[in-house]
């Protein structure tokens, strides 16, 4: 994979018309943002492109657009507004539902260098997410130079992050964030420094087939969690009683042991788990559990969570480690009562010295509810896009990017 890419550090956009694709894609609720996290990511990006003195023309998507009636609750309004407070300037917000109408082209012709505007979201356009022409070589027209610092689209090829790369003659660059993700992300999985510890968790087989498939071969430990675990225990001949089961997965799972055997990989599974007579109603309702060795769960129980004995297994195979990643909790992390396991492996990354890399989600999310996220070296702001460089997939909004 050519991760080798240039960056904002290799240009220079003094004068220029800089098209910078953020990841605006904030949660909103009656028309205020309730969480700013991705646009204060976003910042330190911006911040270099106005102090260089470029005229910076902001775009992002927002949420799903699928009908007319959707757009006034997915304007970029909002955006501009916060990020003005967060820069301490301007962002002239372009109000176009074509995008790329009059009153962008107007601010943008009437920019002064370090000028800040934001078009409306991208998704305006029906033709953003098939990568449609048109749209590509209107935003384009635009921008000197090309940004894009959106890793959570990364893994998707629209006009704003892909297709206006083939329409523009200046440099197209990855932003700061974008760096980040590949240093981290497409570094751990290609030349990590080891012991390298791949943790996998979430509910099926069948999200993360390749995942399992690619980590095998570059790590030196997987671990395995989640409701996942228990097609392999089925692979294994255990009586897994009400388990989540992926069952045309299951001859896949002795495939993955076997290739763990044939590769000299360990290959770790719960050795003991919690159970629960059904699935938690509602889903944090507390609930009576039973701790039981993996191989004797009883026919009428449901596993929810790694069990003590495999949180001990766990901590220990991280603490030897060098690197670290972790995709997916360990149980129904939602429930206080069946978090006990992504807690602890949480705990068990914060305290290491080696490089910990958490691939976006749900564990980024367990990592920053529990107040550890300061203490990982690498929290993915991407969830889709981290799982398939992971998977050792080429992201087009990676690939879209000038080599150094």
């Amino acid at each position: 994979m050519g991760l080798n890419k240039k960056s904002v550090d290799d240009i220079n956009v003094k004068g220029k018309r800089v098209l910078c694709r953020c990841d605006f894609n904030v949660p909103l609720k009656d028309g205020k943002i309730t969480d700013e996290n991705r646009l204060v990511a976003a910042l330190p990006t911006i911040k270099k492109l106005i102090a260089d003195g470029g005229k910076v023309i902001l775009c992002s998507h927002l949420g799903k657009v699928k009908t007319e009636e959707d757009k006034p609750s997915k304007t970029l309004a909002p955006v501009a507004a916060r990020l003005s407070e967060l820069l301490g300037q301007e962002v002239k917000f372009a109000a176009d539902d074509c995008v790329v109408g009059e009153n962008a082209k107007a601010a943008v012709a009437a920019m002064q260098d370090g000028d800040v505007i934001l078009l409306q979201n991208t998704r305006y356009r029906k033709e953003e997410t098939k990568n449609g022409e048109e749209f590509s070589k209107e935003l384009a027209s635009l921008a000197d130079v090309f940004v894009n610092d959106a890793f959570g689209t990364a893994h998707r090829a629209h006009c704003s992050n892909v297709g206006v790369t083939q329409f523009l003659d200046g440099p197209c660059v990855v932003g700061y964030l974008m760096q980040k993700e590949i240093d981290f992300l497409g570094n751990a999985v290609e030349n990590p420094v080891r012991p390298f510890v791949a943790i996998l968790g979430g509910a099926k087989v069948a999200d993360k087939l390749n995942v399992i498939s690619n980590l095998l071969e570059k790590c030196d430990t997987l671990i395995i969690g989640g409701g996942m675990a228990y097609t392999f225990l089925k692979a294994k001949g255990y009586e897994i009683g009400t388990s989540l089961l992926d069952d045309t997965k299951i001859d896949y799972c002795k495939e993955m042991i076997a290739k763990a055997e044939s590769l000299g990989k360990k290959l770790l599974l719960p050795v003991d788990t919690v159970c629960t007579d059904s699935f938690p109603e509602p889903i944090d309702a507390e609930i009576a559990t039973t701790i039981v060795d993996s191989d004797k769960i009883p026919a009428d129980k449901m596993g929810m969570d790694i069990g003590p004995k495999t949180i001990a297994l766990y901590s220990e195979a991280v603490k030897t480690a060098k690197t670290v990643v972790w995709n997916g909790p360990m149980g129904v992390f939602e429930n206080p009562i069946l978090a006990a396991g992504t807690k602890a492996v949480a705990a068990a990354l914060a305290e290491t010295d080696a490089t910990t890399i958490i691939g976006g989600g749900d564990s980024a999310a367990a990592v920053n509810q529990l107040g550890y996220g300061d203490k990982m070296s690498h929290i993915s702001t991407g969830g889709g896009a981290s799982l398939e460089f992971l998977e050792g997939k080429e992201l087009p909004g990676v690939a879209a990017a000038n080599d150094k």
